[in-house]
């Protein structure tokens, strides 16, 4: 079991914000989110009754089971009958055939998620992974996930083809959860706790003394958010709370920087 630390979660949180679809994959997350989002309500009706959010079954759903509701969520097994792929025997009570709602509610109550999750974007993120296994994070841990960043600038190849079969140079075909969790944000359909805007950041850590300046590098007008190790000192700011901000900064494409603590200049469109 790989423990949930702060430096995991940062680094969560990181790959969410740096997380950019491949080009030519960008119409099949775009046709997944649709499909998603069409069925929301059915998400929620599972979710809400155990305080877990809606999109992460979803994500749940398309990576265990393509988005049928014909299919187990624990494993993508038919629900005419028990699982027998791991977790095997599932849903313990009750007689096949099952309803989906009656079997996702089975998959994420015994994997004791709920009210009391971290359900910030690290923490979203490090239940996905878990749900699907470590492998590829204690074994080979030069390549991320595919079940988190399959179709993104994040993972190119290597995956595993079967329980415990691994190839180096396997190719996952299936989109990863983080990526459509990251579409979904982009497109206005979810808000995550810790997220930010989808880009690159380019900022230096900023250098030390209680007056530091931070700086946000603006592009064109577009902000380049900060990386992870930055949130103590902007994040309270975009949040309202002003108590906890360093002297800020904005650095132009052109190089020029210019402190402020106030409201961010208007091209920074923050």
């Amino acid at each position: 079991m790989v423990k949930a630390t702060t430096d995991l979660l940062a680094e969560y949180e990181k790959l969410f914000a740096d997380c950019k679809v491949n080009a030519e994959r960008t119409k099949a997350v775009d046709d997944l989110v649709t499909s998603i989002i069409a069925n929301k309500t059915r998400y929620e009706a599972v979710g809400t009754p155990l305080s877990i959010p809606w999109h992460f079954i979803a994500v749940i759903h398309n990576m265990e089971s393509s988005q049928s509701f014909t299919k187990h969520l624990h494993n993508g097994d038919p629900l005419t009958a028990r699982t027998v792929h791991v977790p095997s025997g599932r849903p313990a009570s009750g007689k096949p055939p099952f309803t989906w709602e009656a079997s996702a509610t089975d998959a994420l109550s015994m994997r004791n998620v709920g009210a009391k999750t971290d359900w910030t974007i690290g923490g979203t993120l490090y239940q996905l992974e878990a749900y699907n296994g470590w492998g590829y994070r204690v074994y080979h841990s030069a390549v991320l996930s595919p079940y988190l960043w399959s179709f993104s600038n994040h993972y190119t190849k290597g995956k595993y083809t079967s329980d415990g079969k691994w190839s180096k140079t396997a190719v996952s075909d299936q989109c990863g959860a983080a990526v459509l969790l990251r579409a979904m944000a982009d497109k206005g359909h979810i808000t995550m706790a810790g997220a930010t805007a989808s880009a690159s950041p380019i900022n230096t850590a900023p250098s030390s003394g209680a007056q530091a300046p931070l700086f946000l590098h603006i592009d064109s007008g577009n902000a380049c958010y900060p990386p992870s190790y930055c949130a103590p000192w902007i994040l309270p700011y975009f949040l309202g709370n002003r108590s906890n901000v360093r002297s800020v900064g904005v650095e132009t494409s052109v190089g020029d920087k210019t402190p402020w603590v106030s409201p961010p200049p208007k091209s920074s469109k923050l």
